[in-house]
């Protein structure tokens, strides 16, 4: 097993390490509904981050297996020639969480360089260059920490959809007010 592109910290200060610390979630029902908005929408721009780091990770093992293709005669086209097919979102999006992300990353140079780094330390610059037990290689690489990321983000959506639950109680049983928010909404500056 390779090393994680991320390994949340006990104690870390980074985002990721207090969405995912033991006591992100505790006195939920005691604390505010604003700071329980604030604990969702933390953990809903980590959850943004993860799914751009593993589109990132999922987008060069499609290159590579595109390449094997080539290479195996399925497909006759350069890499070059059908990049935007492999790229698009087709095969991939059936396999979504179903959710809706309303934040955009907000990490997506550093996510960009961890993984062209990735890349790099295998020395897939050239991927023609490559022999096919190194593609294959770094597909395991590279699917690895695709799992990792994708277990992680899983988590992150568990302290999301606690957050939401509690919001959802609170109208429900009437401790939330729904027209206090959509006057809110509606005068934002107020």
């Amino acid at each position: 097993m390779s090393e994680p592109l991320i390994q949340p910290r006990p104690d870390g200060r980074r985002r990721i390490d207090r969405v995912l610390a033991d006591d992100y979630l505790d006195d939920l029902r005691g604390r505010s509904l604003d700071e329980v908005r604030v604990l969702r929408h933390e953990a809903e721009q980590e959850e943004a981050d993860l799914s751009y780091l593993r589109r990132l990770l999922q987008g060069r093992t499609d290159l590579l297996r595109a390449e094997q293709q080539r290479r195996a005669g399925s497909n006759d086209e350069s890499l070059f020639d059908r990049l935007a097919d492999v790229l698009s979102d087709g095969p991939r999006s059936t396999h979504g969480s179903g959710r809706h992300i309303t934040v955009e990353p907000s990490r997506v140079a550093e996510h960009r360089r961890r993984v062209e780094q990735l890349i790099a330390d295998v020395g897939l610059s050239d991927v023609a260059a490559r022999t096919s037990d190194e593609l294959a290689g770094t597909i395991s690489l590279l699917e690895e920490h695709e799992r990792q990321v994708s277990e992680l983000r899983h988590r992150v959506q568990v302290v999301m959809d606690s957050c939401t639950a509690e919001i959802t109680r609170r109208y429900r049983d009437g401790e939330a007010d729904v027209s206090a928010l959509l006057t809110a909404e509606a005068h934002p500056e107020a």
